[in-house]
C-alpha cells in the first residue's frame, strides 16, 4: 500500500524535576542547599532515510512521546539529559502543524534532520535559589512540560519529471518502456492508483527521475476521481510532461483534454503553470492520430513543444527523452517552503506557539478561569507540596498582573479561581 498523508501526535519529553536537598557531611559546617537541577527532556527529531518510500509505518504508530529528563539529585548532582527520539521518514516528507497549517519542515536530503517538538528544560534545584537573604531555601522547580502538537505529514515524491494526463492515455506504458519501472498496465480507467517512480537514462548518459501520476479528470482539484490525492506530487517536479491520447479512441477531443488538465493544474496551485511543459502526442500508431495531431497543432496557442510518439512501438522516444533532459538543465527548482527576501538573505523559522501571559474568562457557574501558555507552564513547574514554592507562585502571579486583572473583572474575597483543572480561593 502506498501511503502519502498521515496525521500523528508528537510530544517532547518533560524536563526532570529539580531537588530540594542539603549537605550533611560530617566535617562541612553550615553545608547549605545541595539540590541538583533536572535534566532536559528529549526532542522529537525527524531524520530522512532514503531507504523509505512511503509513510506506511505511521499508519500503525501514530503517537510519538519522547522520554523525560532525569530528576536532580542530592550533592548538587544534575539529572541526565534525555536522548532525542529520532524518527525515520522518507525523502520528500513535508511536516505541517495541524492547528495552524504552518510548514514545520521540508525534508528532502538523506540524513537531513528537523526538530518537530522540543523537550522541556529541567527544573532548578534549591541550590539555584540561595540568596544572602535566604541562604537555605526549600524551593525547587518541576521540569518544564515538553511541547506537544498534532502534525500532518505529506509525502511529495522527489521526481524531476511528472507525467500528467487523462486516464488511459499511456502514461504507465511510457514509463515502463523508458525505465525499469513495472507499473500495472491495463485497458481500463484508473489502472494506476498509486504514483510510480522510474529512473530514466538517455542515450548520451544523462539521467533523471520520472513519476507516473494517477490520471486526472475534470474537477480533480476539488476531489473528483483519484487525481486530487496525488496532485501534491507534481509540486516538486521541475518539468511537466503532458501525455495526450492523439488517437481519440475514448471519444474525447485531444485539445479539450489538454485544456482541461492544464486548468486542473492551475486551480490546484497557480505556480504549477510556471513550470516548463512538454506535450507528448501518444498513440501515433493508431488510425486518425495524424489528422488529430494536425488539428491539435492548429488549435494550440501555448508555446510548448509537441512530440509525436508511440509508447507501444517506441517511435519518437529518443527525441522526447533528449528534449526532457535538455529542459531539466535550464529548469529552476520550486521549493515547497518559500523563503522570504530579507536584507541579509537569511530567514530563521521559529515554530513556537505564542506565549500569551494570561487571559481571564468567566465560566457559567461564576468561576473565574485563568488561562494562557505562560501561566499554565509556570503552574506545571511549581511544586505545591512546599510552602516556599506556593509563595513564589503567588508572587509571580502578582508580578504578571493577574491579581489586578481579577479585581478589574469583579473578583471579590472568597471567589473561586480555576487554572487548568485546579481551583483556588481568591484572597484580597
Amino acid at each position: 500500500m502506498f501511503v502519502d498523508q498521515v496525521k500523528i501526535y508528537t510530544k517532547g519529553g518533560d524536563g526532570g524535576n529539580g531537588m530540594v536537598a542539603f549537605r550533611r557531611e560530617k566535617y562541612v559546617p553550615k553545608g547549605g542547599p545541595a539540590g541538583g537541577d533536572g535534566g532536559h527532556g528529549a526532542d522529537v527529531v525527524f531524520e530522512v532515510d532514503e531507504g523509505l518510500r512511503t509513510l506506511m509505518d505511521f499508519r500503525y504508530q501514530r503517537h510519538f512521546k519522547a522520554p523525560r529528563g532525569e530528576h536532580g539529585m542530592s550533592k548538587n548532582q544534575h539529572g541526565r539529559n534525555a536522548e532525542d527520539m529520532v524518527v525515520k521518514v522518507p525523502p520528500g516528507t513535508v511536516v505541517k502543524d495541524d492547528d495552524t497549517g504552518e510548514t514545520i519542515a521540508d525534508l528532502t536530503q538523506h540524513g537531513q534532520r528537523a526538530v518537530i517538538t522540543r523537550g522541556g528544560r529541567g527544573g532548578r534545584g534549591n541550590s539555584r535559589f540561595a540568596t544572602p537573604a535566604n541562604p537555605a531555601p526549600e524551593l525547587s522547580e518541576k521540569g518544564e512540560p515538553g511541547q506537544e502538537r498534532y502534525i500532518i505529514m505529506e509525502l511529495k515524491l522527489l521526481a524531476d519529471v511528472g507525467l500528467v494526463g487523462f486516464p488511459s492515455v499511456g502514461k504507465s506504458t511510457l514509463l515502463s518502456v523508458v525505465s525499469a519501472a513495472k507499473p500495472k498496465i491495463a485497458s481500463y480507467h484508473f489502472t494506476t492508483i498509486v504514483p510510480n517512480l522510474g529512473m530514466v537514462e538517455t542515450a548520451d548518459g544523462r539521467s533523471f527521475v520520472m513519476a507516473d501520476l494517477p490520471g486526472l479528470i475534470e474537477g480533480a482539484h476539488e476531489g473528483v476521481g483519484l487525481g486530487h490525492q496525488f496532485l501534491r506530487h507534481i509540486e516538486r517536479t521541475r518539468v511537466i510532461v503532458h501525455v495526450i491520447d492523439m488517437s481519440g479512441m475514448e471519444g474525447r477531443d485531444p485539445y479539450e483534454d489538454y485544456l482541461t488538465i492544464n486548468e486542473e493544474l492551475k486551480q490546484y496551485n497557480l505556480r504549477l503553470t510556471e513550470r516548463p511543459q512538454i506535450i507528448v502526442a501518444n498513440k501515433m500508431d493508431m488510425p486518425e492520430a495524424e489528422e488529430n495531431l494536425k488539428i491539435f497543432k492548429e488549435k494550440l496557442q501555448d508555446d510548448y513543444p509537441v512530440f509525436p510518439i508511440s509508447a507501444f512501438t517506441q517511435q519518437g522516444l529518443k527525441e522526447l527523452l533528449f528534449a526532457v533532459a535538455d529542459k531539466l538543465e535550464t529548469a529552476e527548482e520550486f521549493p515547497i517552503q518559500e523563503e522570504v527576501e530579507t536584507g541579509v538573505h537569511r530567514v530563521v523559522y521559529r515554530h513556537e506557539e505564542d506565549q500569551r501571559d494570561f487571559e481571564i474568562t468567566r465560566a457559567p457557574d461564576g468561576t473565574f478561569v485563568v488561562s494562557g501558555a505562560k501561566i499554565e507552564r509556570l503552574f506545571k513547574m511549581t511544586d505545591f507540596s512546599r510552602e516556599d514554592s506556593v509563595r513564589r507562585f503567588a508572587r509571580q502571579l502578582r508580578s504578571y498582573g493577574v491579581d489586578d486583572a481579577l479585581r478589574e473583572r469583579g473578583a471579590e474575597n472568597g471567589d473561586t479561581i480555576r487554572l487548568l483543572k485546579y481551583e483556588f480561593e481568591f484572597v484580597d
